[in-house]
């Protein structure tokens, strides 16, 4: 039987993993930092791992393992200076550290879980304030050139070279793949927050946007990193996933407030008022996120893997608000 170490086994997605993971009976052990009572029923080692970083030592957590699932990482809205040295110390030279001692400790394979962002911020999107690096494109693919735009985007895609390095080196197999928004049952950040909003039945100015963004529900996500586990054709490749259905901000509102059986309440306020309105709140950023579109192509995926996403983005969606 293989045996799966998953990192950052405490977060949103390494939860879920493991949750499914045990389910199909694949024996599993997770590093925390903490102790978590989700995983007292023995059927999953912990094993604790204070600090991610260029010190860390993995040797005794990587006996007898055969797949490493790194989901652990300082996420790009955790260091609100943007340091490019806060993010590398764990994203790459944490990552680099991990890949090194389970060359050493005979791991078969690792499955990096990193960015869209390292593709870039934006698609071919009008609406939204770009910089000096912005380059029109319509649509992210596996194959496009990197243009990483912040601290965090930069420390993934650092990270994707240094493993590739050490595949070329060691033969460690290993396996990239570009997360964009993850939505599910527990989600947080942005996402928690617009649910929270739109249960208290605030009316929101969003129905004039025509952006389009690429996102993927967590159930999709795990049955396409539980098919790199073993898979031939993953090694050495960078995938770009997706439901493969994208949605506009509006849409996105009117699926989870339908799910939650509500009312529908969205109004349309010109685009140039939201700008300003962001402008003079500091919220920017934020708004780019909401009006701007951030599309990805996962045929390669699809085709590579010979996987198609499993569940659809309504039931998804139906998923991540039916406990709300």
């Amino acid at each position: 039987m293989k045996k799966i170490l998953v990192t950052g086994a405490s977060g949103f997605i390494g939860k879920a993993l493991c949750n499914k993971l045990v389910k199909t009976n694949l024996s599993t052990c997770v590093a925390v930092r903490n102790f978590n009572s989700d995983y007292n029923d023995n059927t999953i080692k912990q094993i604790l791992i204070k600090d991610i970083n260029s010190n860390t030592n993995w040797k005794n957590v990587l006996n007898n393992i055969n797949c490493i699932i790194h989901c652990a990482g300082i996420a790009h809205n955790m260091v609100k200076n943007n340091d490019l040295n806060l993010y590398r110390s764990t994203n790459l030279e944490g990552t680099k550290r991990l890949a090194e001692q389970a060359v050493e400790a005979g791991v078969k394979r690792l499955i990096f879980l990193s960015s869209v962002k390292v593709n870039g911020e934006f698609t071919d999107d009008k609406h939204v304030q770009k910089d000096k690096n912005y380059h029109k494109k319509i649509t992210f693919t596996h194959s496009d050139i990197p243009n990483p735009t912040d601290a965090y985007s930069v420390s993934k895609l650092e990270a994707e070279k240094a493993l590739y390095k050490i595949y070329a080196k060691t033969g460690l197999e290993i396996v990239v793949v570009r997360l964009p928004l993850v939505y599910g049952k527990n989600v947080k950040g942005n996402l928690a927050r617009l649910i929270k909003i739109i249960k208290l039945g605030v009316p929101l100015p969003f129905n004039a946007i025509t952006n389009q963004r690429s996102m993927i529900g967590i159930d999709n996500l795990i049955d396409l990193l539980i098919k790199c586990i073993d898979h031939p054709n993953a090694v050495g490749k960078t995938f770009l996933v997706s439901d493969g259905k994208d949605l506009t901000t509006s849409d996105l509102i009117k699926l989870i407030t339908l799910s939650m059986k509500q009312k529908v309440r969205l109004f349309p306020l010109p685009l140039f008022l939201l700008k300003f309105a962001a402008t003079v709140f500091g919220k920017q950023s934020e708004i780019n996120r909401l009006i701007g579109s951030l599309r990805v192509d996962c045929s390669y995926t699809q085709k590579i893997l010979n996987w198609t996403p499993p569940v659809s983005v309504e039931e998804g969606i139906r998923r991540m608000t039916q406990d709300k």
